[in-house]
């Protein structure tokens, strides 16, 4: 895994993570009973986003160490997911 490969992998984790985690603790205007004029009730009172952020990256700082070890360790490697048999013998088995 390159560089710019495992920046890749840490954006798509950190966003993953990131989408479950922007629900979790949101308190909406209606729950706070201070509806702004023109806007949902559902909209958030608070949304703590810097503080959410935060824990993301920790988060998302711990699953991608695993992934990469995972990766670079070749536990898991491209043909393991093959389930087709599209990418032909590997070179190790053709020899």
């Amino acid at each position: 895994m390159g560089i710019a490969s495992g920046i890749v992998l840490f954006m798509v984790v950190w966003f993953m993570t990131f989408l479950v985690v922007l629900p979790l603790r949101i308190q909406t205007q209606g729950e706070a009973g201070d509806v702004v004029p023109g806007t949902h009730s559902g909209s958030p009172e608070k949304h703590h986003l810097k503080k959410k952020a935060l824990i993301v990256t920790g988060i998302s700082a711990v699953i991608w160490s695993i992934l990469a070890y995972i990766i670079l360790s070749g536990m898991i490697t491209v043909r393991d997911i093959d389930m087709f048999d599209r990418m032909g013998p590997s070179t190790e088995e053709a020899s």
